[in-house]
């Protein structure tokens, strides 16, 4: 069959579905690493370097990988996909600057024939459900992470009296949240403090809802704000992840919290587990997280892509399952709250 008639086939099966695309041959038709476009938000996210740095690990040896980081600018992304496709590209693996922006890229992987993998960063998965057989999503379920905050605040609560700095019967807070319209941030924020007002605990927010882009440096400047407005009121401080933590001990150290003395220590919670938050665990100057498996993770994603340039069942040999959506897997998350 001439190659132009193969491939117009090819494509036509993958766009209605059911279809596994096929492996990768060179032009002497031998088989071939296939490349693989590998596309961050940002390349100075903690957590998302992990996950990044697995998934090469990963793929080592058995695909040619190109890393391009969009520094949040959802355009500067669209244009990096672009040219990943003018390159001819087999596969690629997205953790989308904005997620609304999914069914465009899922649009362009669908027209190019080639599987693309959300990750991380949720899209409506009913946003890319067009392309059948060939978007999927690998994350978590967004809530838990926000449910398991308030386990951890509870606990807290329970265990230490001493964290009710006024003695008024609440635990006053401060909450940095990522950023208003990201549905991660939006659920770790909500869920964090449902869960611990459903299980008793009397919270309370101090000040406004800090938006902090899950930076370090600008939960530093948040924190050192709401220090100055609030001072001693602060008896907890939340954060959607432990880049926006550990900006936040930064300022209660230099505020003369958090640094030993056990009369001056506000707990402070975040989300990932990267191993600057475990530190800071260890050292007593946080008191938990939550751990988002960065290594399973990239593992998983790279198993699906692997298996996609393969011609294989996306999930053969993951041990990972569809959730009700059919195009997504959830990696769990777990409570870290140091060795005890």
């Amino acid at each position: 069959m001439p190659k132009n008639i193969l491939f117009r086939w090819v494509l036509l099966l993958a766009l209605i579905g059911g279809f596994t695309f096929p492996a990768v041959y060179s032009e002497a038709g031998q088989k071939a690493d296939p490349s693989v476009g590998l596309l961050l938000y940002r390349d100075d996210d903690t957590y998302i370097s992990m996950v990044s740095r697995e998934m090469q690990v990963a793929l080592a040896g058995k695909a040619v990988v190109e890393v391009l980081a969009a520094k949040q600018d959802q355009l500067t992304q669209i244009e990096q996909i672009e040219d990943l496709l003018d390159k001819k590209v087999n596969a690629l693996a997205v953790n989308i600057v904005e997620p609304q922006a999914a069914s465009m890229v899922a649009d362009k992987a669908k027209k190019a024939g080639i599987p693309v993998i959300f990750f991380n960063r949720e899209p409506d998965l009913a946003s890319i459900k067009s392309y059948a057989g060939g978007a999927c999503f690998v994350g978590t379920n967004t809530i838990d992470a926000g449910k398991l905050q308030g386990e951890i605040i509870k606990r807290l609560w329970d265990d230490h009296p001493e964290f009710d700095l006024n003695k008024d019967g609440k635990f006053q807070y401060v909450m940095l949240q990522a950023n208003p319209d990201n549905p991660e941030a939006i659920a770790r924020t909500e869920y964090s403090v449902r869960q611990a007002v459903e299980k008793g605990v009397p919270l309370v927010q101090i000040g406004q809802t800090y938006m902090c882009e899950w930076d370090e440096n600008l939960a530093r400047q948040a924190m050192m704000l709401a220090f100055t407005s609030y001072g001693k009121d602060i008896e907890l401080v939340i954060a959607n992840n432990d880049s926006m933590a550990l900006g936040a001990i930064a300022a209660l150290n230099a505020n003369g919290y958090n640094t030993g003395d056990k009369s001056k220590f506000i707990p402070v919670v975040g989300v990932d587990a990267v191993p600057q938050a475990i530190e800071a665990i260890r050292q007593g100057k946080m008191s938990a997280t939550v751990k988002q498996d960065a290594e399973a993770m990239g593992k998983a994603v790279a198993a699906i892509l692997l298996n996609a340039v393969a011609g294989k069942d996306l999930l053969e040999g993951t041990g990972y399952a569809w959730d009700e959506s059919g195009i997504a897997i959830r990696i769990p998350y777990a409570p870290y709250e140091g060795d005890k």
